[in-house]
């Protein structure tokens, strides 16, 4: 298949071409800089230059393709206090996309989170999936899941499209996520910290177990699927915080709720969630089996406090 990429010198999307290529497929990637597009035909992809503002390259791109992987979102706008804004873009990107493919029967992937979905019990591929679920999410998830549910809906315009619904770390060596965050907070603070009695719950994957889903549900997923890349239901956050603690020489303890905005800042609205995840239908409709390290495991290889864990 001929495979256009959005996001493919990313994370997830720098381990999914080498997937992709070694299953015989051809990758094109957006390319938003030079630098992107050097990377990109280094790794044997033809770079298309655009940003997601660009829809009419996207919607070239993608009506040139046997199948579409979504998988760039413009993070430092989110970061930087303009969640609404990007998600906006994320959903003009989406419905161009999905525009180029209708009544193609070709495959659109879209990548989603995991994390808030539900709260206290693990979530499974049919939660968040009517508008009472959509509407009682907290906002970022809410607005994400709203995008989702649009990509969902191309199934009914002959799109094979589905969404993979991404735990909120996907761990690996280089990752620059919540992991090195924290570690980076710990650091800084001189304590490894959890919120209250650290029983909260992350799901959790290997970015190499990730970037397989992501090909086998190309290659296989049916229209409308969801599918959630949890290789680990969850890992207890105190379990994350005692492992950093012990590699960085500093001690563990408890914040409790109403200091946790002061020291874990933007981040505790995300560390004070317990919000597991269960792929086991994932697993059986797409033969998944994932095979990287867990989480703690990856942690204790050493390779995230390396550089000053920054």
């Amino acid at each position: 298949m001929r495979v256009f990429v959005t996001g493919a010198s990313g994370w997830i999307g720098s381990a999914l071409v080498p997937e992709l290529i070694g299953a015989g497929h051809k990758v094109v990637g957006l390319a938003r800089s030079d630098a992107s597009a050097a990377a990109l035909t280094e790794a044997g992809v033809d770079a298309v230059s655009g940003t997601l503002d660009d829809l009419d390259v996207l919607r070239e791109a993608a009506g040139d393709s046997d199948g579409v992987i979504h998988l760039a979102f413009k993070h430092e706008l989110a970061f930087s206090g303009n969640f609404q804004e990007a998600a906006e873009a994320d959903r003009r990107t989406v419905e161009t996309l999905g525009e180029s493919l209708a009544g193609s029967g070709r495959p659109l992937l879209i990548a989603s989170g995991l994390v808030g979905l539900t709260t206290g019990r693990p979530s499974t591929e049919d939660d968040g999936r009517t508008p009472e679920e959509l509407a009682a999410l907290p906002a970022g998830p809410r607005t994400r899941m709203g995008t989702a549910h649009v990509a969902l809906s191309l199934a009914d315009r002959n799109v094979r499209s589905s969404v993979v619904r991404l735990p909120p770390t996907v761990h690996g060596d280089g990752d620059n996520g919540f992991m090195t965050t924290l570690i980076g907070i710990a650091r800084d603070k001189g304590v490894s910290g959890y919120i209250g009695d650290g029983t909260q719950r992350w799901s959790a994957t290997h970015r190499a177990d990730a970037a397989r889903l992501f090909r086998l549900a190309l290659e296989g997923a049916p229209a409308g699927s969801v599918l959630h890349a949890s290789a680990e239901d969850g890992v207890p956050l105190r379990s994350v915080a005692e492992v950093i603690g012990r590699h960085l020489d500093v001690p563990t303890r408890s914040v409790p709720a109403e200091e946790a905005a002061e020291h874990f800042t933007w981040l505790s609205g995300f560390f004070g969630l317990d919000s597991p995840a269960s792929s086991e239908r994932t697993r059986d409709l797409l033969g998944w089996n994932p095979t990287g390290p867990g989480l703690i495991e990856d942690l204790d290889m050493g390779h995230y406090f390396k550089n000053g864990g920054q």
